[in-house]
């Protein structure tokens, strides 16, 4: 089993990374935000250290190695937690991780439904799957600081829901009936970034 891998960097990929070892060349999968941040992690040598999840994967006749690779053992933990869901593997695990690890984490704890949604691969009912079976169980990953380059974009988007909240609490309608009315659209329309999108697609919705 391989659980560490060290050196030189030698080709990258949209969904994988090439590390020689000593003249042997291995293919390492990873996640969309860890190509993000590749510049903060290779050193001025070239060289590479993460951490693996290593599997076989039925291939029609025959079993394949994978390697995936995380920049510490705590993402790798919630990888593993993440692929305990029912009808996620792995490699929909790894599609799936396309924002930071903190801030799915939070999303599952929080029960955000619209933005589990956004996920690639993440359905609607996918997503409550999640939820159910992770929700409480996740508290931890939220604290990993890998979220730097998103923050400003996810405190943007709530602020766009926070501003058609307040427009449709002046329009007479109850919290409780807002906030199920915006989230209901957020689900229908993942190309919502503005108020005004989002007032638009819950007056479709109640048409």
């Amino acid at each position: 089993m391989i659980v560490e891998i060290e050196g030189k960097l030698i080709r990258r990929s949209s969904d994988y990374l090439v590390i020689d070892i000593g003249g042997i060349c291995y293919q390492i999968l990873v996640a969309p935000m860890l190509l993000e941040r590749l510049a903060n992690i290779v050193d001025d040598a070239g060289k590479i250290k993460l951490t693996t999840y290593h599997y076989m994967q039925q291939d029609h006749s025959k079993t394949v190695p994978v390697l995936i690779g995380f920049l510490s053992e705590i993402e790798k933990d919630f990888f593993e937690k993440f692929i305990t869901v029912s009808g996620i593997g792995p490699k929909a695990a790894l599609r799936a991780i396309n924002k930071p690890f903190s801030t799915i984490a939070r999303a599952i704890d929080e029960a955000n439904m619209s933005f589990l949604c956004k996920l690639p691969g993440i359905g609607q009912q996918r997503a409550k799957q999640i939820v159910a079976k992770l929700q409480g169980k996740v508290g931890k990953y939220g604290l990993i600081r890998d979220a730097d380059t998103s923050l400003a974009k996810e405190k943007s988007d709530e602020t766009f829901k926070d501003e058609a909240l307040e427009i449709l609490l002046q329009l007479q309608y109850r919290q409780s009936e807002a906030k199920a009315m915006i989230n209901k659209a957020m689900v229908r329309s993942n190309s919502i970034n503005t108020a005004e999108d989002l007032l638009n697609e819950v007056y479709k919705q109640r048409k």
